[in-house]
């Protein structure tokens, strides 16, 4: 086996409660448009034929607590609150009982978002890449088993900034449930341990500033923050 060239990043890991083992980041699925209030707030009708995904690289993940720079490239940058799916056993082509089974645990996550560049790319029909994957642009906090938390309809899910609400809603205005996204998604990739999907965002995501103090939780699940600093 050849020496390789340089060294990369570990991948990430987060912890998981009550266990001594942590769980590693793999591949990062993110729902668009899985709030109608958000899509609205976006200019968007909801499309109701079939969840649509992109992705964020593993490498840019951090976890909660987290100080960050404000981003280069942007004078937009939004937070999104979402709840974080892990999978834990390997599916492919599930069925709603198949989907359930193969989840390991839950999360409160953060998909930050350049949204200028997100919007330029996707007026001009282009990827959102830059919007979307950038360096530190995904939050985890702590998961928990699913064996201790379930997604009810009535469970909260909210974030604010400084201490002012910004978003606030229910699981239960999730468009595509969790089963039916992870059947949906596993017509296309052999989901795996180590993948964790991000279900979609509320309405009233918003820009923050350097200095800026996020909090974010999900009724159950353990808070998430994060802290943005000057840019670098």
């Amino acid at each position: 086996m050849p020496d390789c060239l340089f060294s990369l990043p570990d991948l990430p890991t987060i912890p998981v409660q009550d266990q001594d083992a942590v769980y590693p980041v793999g591949r990062i699925f993110c729902v668009g448009r899985n709030y109608a209030a958000h899509a609205a707030e976006m200019g968007h009708e909801v499309d109701r034929e079939a969840p649509f995904y992109f992705t964020k690289s593993a490498p840019n993940a951090v976890l909660t607590g987290a100080s960050i720079p404000y981003p280069p490239g942007t004078n937009n940058f939004h937070h999104e609150m979402e709840l974080a799916v892990a999978i834990g056993k390997p599916v492919f082509r599930a069925t709603s009982a198949q989907a359930w089974d193969a989840v390991y645990a839950y999360g409160c996550a953060l998909d930050m978002t350049r949204r200028d560049l997100q919007i330029r790319e996707r007026n001009k029909q282009r990827p959102w890449d830059l919007g979307k994957d950038l360096e530190a642009g995904t939050v985890f906090a702590p998961l928990t088993l699913a064996s201790d938390w379930s997604p009810l309809d009535d469970i909260r899910i909210q974030l604010s900034v400084n201490g002012e609400i910004r978003q606030d809603a229910t699981l239960g205005e999730l468009i595509w449930k969790i089963d039916e996204i992870i059947s949906h998604l596993s017509e296309y990739y052999h989901l795996r341990p180590g993948d964790l999907i991000l279900t979609g965002t509320p309405a009233g995501v918003g820009p923050v500033q350097a200095g800026d103090v996020i909090d974010g939780g999900i009724d159950g699940l353990q808070p998430i923050q994060l802290m943005l600093c000057d840019a670098e």
